[in-house]
């Protein structure tokens, strides 16, 4: 039996939630407590049904109010909720011509740095068409069609709203099954942050039969079969020469392209460690010096529980944060991990070529600054402080900006 984390009765206090909301409460509560994947089945079902119609009705606040409810009454079962909604957002059942089809809406996210801008925008018709080829040819199943999305997108640019998500997963698929080419409102997206490493996603829909593979390594007929690893090489090294124009003065790897939600995931989890390197590497080349000449200072942050990491990067010998950077804990993460989230810090840190390392030994609140809202940061004399334009050699300016 799963096991639930909270008592019943705190599952049952009286609530002001929508009828739908409770519906969607009370199928979640079902599923993680459920003992059989027959009665899972069900329950999936059944909250795959009742979300996908609030999504298209436009009733897309139940599903909140009831994901708000049980973020803060059961975690089993949030997690539940949270994984129904997102696969009725990033997928679709379309009929088309008699028959049944299933579209999945995929990314592939790049994680670049720079000392200068990460790239975003459009993308030009021909490396549109040969990464197009490459990914029929090494990723998605032989019987495929799908639809790559002419833009390379910033976190920024993404949709975010899980009815969003689903309208243009929607549309995006009919317009493959149909051959014309879907209007999309790519002009008027929201201007992207500049950080000196950030993760740029190209975006995509897929469709197949119903029941068919979508994916090469699903593909159980082919001899040998070909793994996720195999699909990753293979786009690694038919990929990055096709983009290596679109995001010219960047580093960058490749990440395997996945289903939306579960690669903005693993896209958050991978750009950790290069915020750090990132963040060093600017700032040795603004100042002309050697990493050793910084110092860091890491501090927990969270109310009660450890939320994140704030790293503030100081000139050696001086109070000032020049460069902040967040880690976010995602997910489980704790710092009962093996490793621990404090040590892969500190490990990257010292592999970024600093020496000076100090760890806060308590867990501060969350402060931010008042006027503009950014994140404060630790610095080696115990205080909590807005990260400062460093002085640069000949009253240069960076050609960045701070990652945080």
């Amino acid at each position: 039996m799963k096991e639930h984390r909270h008592g019943r009765s705190q599952r049952d206090r009286k609530s002001q939630l929508s009828p739908d909301a409770e519906r969607l409460v009370t199928a979640a509560l079902g599923l993680a407590s459920s003992g059989s994947r027959v009665e899972d089945r069900f329950w999936e079902t059944h909250l795959g049904a009742r979300i996908e119609k609030l999504l298209d009705s436009g009733h897309a606040q139940a599903v909140l109010d009831a994901l708000e409810r049980l973020e803060k009454t059961d975690g089993d079962a949030y997690g539940s909720l949270v994984e129904a909604t997102e696969a009725a957002a990033e997928q679709a059942v379309i009929d088309h011509d008699g028959q049944r089809y299933e579209a999945l809406l995929i990314t592939a996210p790049l994680i670049a740095w720079t000392r200068f801008r990460i790239p975003s925008g459009a993308l030009a018709a021909d490396p549109v068409s040969v990464l197009s080829a490459h990914w029929q040819a090494h990723v998605l199943a032989r019987e495929t069609r799908f639809r790559l999305v002419p833009w390379l997108y910033s976190l920024d640019q993404l949709p975010r709203d899980f009815a969003e998500i689903r309208r243009i997963t929607r549309k995006l698929g009919q317009s493959v099954l149909s051959g014309q080419t879907p209007r999309l409102d790519l002009k008027d997206l929201p201007e992207t942050a500049e950080m000196l490493a950030d993760t740029r996603y190209l975006l995509a829909v897929v469709v197949v039969p119903a029941g068919a593979p979508m994916f090469r390594w699903q593909e159980l007929t082919s001899e040998p079969h070909i793994s996720r690893t195999h699909c990753l090489e293979a786009w690694e090294l038919q990929g990055r020469p096709n983009l290596e124009s679109a995001l010219a003065g960047c580093g960058f790897e490749l990440l395997l392209p996945d289903a939306y939600h579960v690669n903005l995931r693993e896209s958050d989890r991978r750009i950790r460690p290069y915020g750090i390197r990132a963040g060093v590497h600017f700032l040795t080349h603004a100042l002309v010096l050697e990493p050793d000449g910084l110092s860091a200072a890491v501090a927990a942050f969270g109310d009660g529980d450890i939320e994140e990491y704030r790293i503030g990067i100081s000139v050696k010998g001086r109070d000032e944060v020049i460069q902040g950077i967040v880690w976010p804990l995602l997910g489980a993460e704790s710092e009962d991990d093996e490793p621990a989230p404090l040590d892969v810090i500190r490990s990257t840190l010292l592999e970024a070529g600093l020496t000076d390392v100090q760890v806060w030994n308590e867990t501060v609140r969350p402060d931010f600054c008042e006027d503009c809202g950014a994140p404060l940061f630790p610095n080696g004399k115990g205080e909590i402080v807005h990260p400062e334009e460093p002085e640069l050699p000949g009253n240069g300016n960076p050609s960045g900006g701070h990652f945080h």
